[in-house]
């Protein structure tokens, strides 16, 4: 499965929220492009679309940023993918009716129903607890 760029950054931008919220002060924008990598006005345009849903919320100002408003556990990745417009879209599969299109169309589907189930088992909290584990990568010198 390839998931869009921009579910994935949404994704990235409300983990990186859930893992900063318990310090109480919004997340500047500028943190989140440079931790993750996003363009700007990209990320712009998903906050805007996640603050619409009422997911999160903007402070303006030189201490200003973004903080969550709901709590991480009551999202799950398929809310945020749904939310971002992404999150039915199945594989492809094409018109024709042949046969053998009509069987793969049928694991295809098969697959994007395992895909949305497994993204709406995983809870936004499960992966900013996940995130603020140490990690188990050990160096020997």
């Amino acid at each position: 499965m390839q998931i869009p760029a921009r579910v994935h950054y949404a994704c990235l931008a409300m983990l990186d929220l859930a893992s900063q919220a318990g310090a109480g002060k919004p997340v500047a924008l500028r943190e989140i492009t440079q931790r993750h990598g996003i363009p700007q006005p990209f990320l712009v345009q998903i906050l805007q679309q996640l603050k619409a849903a009422g997911w999160v919320t903007s402070t303006r100002g030189a201490q200003g940023g973004y903080s969550l408003l709901v709590r991480p556990e009551q999202l799950s990745l398929l809310d945020i993918a749904q939310q971002i417009g992404c999150g039915d879209s199945g594989c492809g599969g094409g018109d024709d009716d042949t046969p053998e299109a009509r069987v793969l169309r049928g694991v295809w589907e098969q697959a994007s129903e395992a895909f949305r189930e497994a993204l709406a088992q995983t809870r936004l909290s499960d992966l900013a607890e996940r995130c603020s584990e140490p990690s188990e990568t050990m160096f020997y010198i």
